[in-house]
């Protein structure tokens, strides 16, 4: 809980005109404050902690009042001390709060430690990830883990990422091995698709030929592909991208390790003690310590943003 000093003179009488400005000259100096933006201080109301009351503090836009949020801060009941307290809810298990059914998986089913990536296809951090995950890390935990990817394309900055999702899943709807070899693909030929024109167009068409290709090798169903893929329909991709949205996912790759979130391409050291948490807490015993390989341990990119 950090804490704000509101003032110096101690004062046991209700929050004041003079106190309110106050409040408003320090949260607007601490939070940076758009200047067209009004600062309201509420009424206090008794806190669940002793020696503060609560105070609602309402930001609102001049020039669109229907943007508003109100913050609810901690004053002393001297109303020297404004505190902002943040809570967290500890009542789930974060390991549950992604749900990865239907989706292709690669590990063991019974796996006690669930990997789950948020991944754009057409990110290059993503594709370090990738390779730092298979098959180093698969190797190494073997049964221990199983590994899950969702879709986050990166729409703003990577302009075939969306198709590549779509096309990705249209081959999981019929074999999850097919999604898998598409995928492996594209996370190593990915400049393949860009192609030196960078044209949209010519992207599009060699995604639909690498999935209809890969089809035609797992013995797929070619005219449920071919409707899937001629139909480009990314309600699958946009509510994967709305869930990594509510989790906080903010750029590619994003890892969720049993809920333990790890963002940017870490390098894989940095992944496996994630990992080795994860089963300690769930009574496993994590592999010997052996040194990554060369394929991400020089990696210190944040990742996409």
């Amino acid at each position: 809980m950090a804490l704000l000093a509101a003032g110096c003179k101690a004062q046991d009488t209700p929050l004041s005109t003079k106190v309110d400005r106050r409040i408003e000259i320090l949260v607007r100096s601490q939070l940076n404050v758009p200047q067209d933006w009004r600062v309201d201080v509420g009424d206090r109301s008794k806190s669940d902690i002793s020696g503060f009351d609560t105070v609602p503090i309402t930001f609102t836009s001049s020039a669109d009042p229907t943007k508003k949020q109100t913050l609810s801060f901690l004053i002393s009941k001297d109303g020297n001390t404004l505190a902002r307290l943040s809570k967290w809810d500890i009542s789930k298990d974060p390991s549950t709060l992604i749900s990865s059914d239907s989706r292709p998986m690669r590990g063991s089913p019974q796996a006690k430690v669930t990997i789950i990536n948020f991944d754009d296809l057409e990110c290059p951090y993503c594709a370090r990830m990738h390779a730092q995950l298979f098959p180093d890390t698969l190797d190494r935990y073997k049964d221990q883990i199983r590994i899950v990817y969702k879709d986050y394309p990166l729409i703003e900055i990577h302009p075939w990422a969306l198709r590549a999702a779509i096309d990705a899943n249209c081959l999981a709807a019929q074999s999850p091995a097919a999604y898998w070899n598409y995928v492996d693909y594209l996370h190593t030929h990915g400049d393949d698709v860009t192609g030196p024109q960078r044209d949209p167009a010519k992207s599009a068409a060699t995604l639909d030929k690498m999935a209809r290709d890969e089809g035609q090798r797992s013995k797929l169903d070619t005219g449920k592909l071919d409707a899937c893929l001629t139909k480009q329909d990314d309600s699958v991709v946009r509510a994967s991208i709305k869930e990594g949205d509510a989790l906080g996912v903010d750029g590619t790759p994003t890892l969720f390790i049993n809920g333990e979130r790890l963002s940017g391409a870490l390098p894989e050291s940095q992944v496996w003690l994630a990992i080795d948490r994860a089963l300690k807490s769930e009574g496993i015993t994590p592999p010997a310590p052996n040194p990554p390989s060369h394929i991400g341990g020089d990696v210190k990119s944040p990742g996409d943003r």
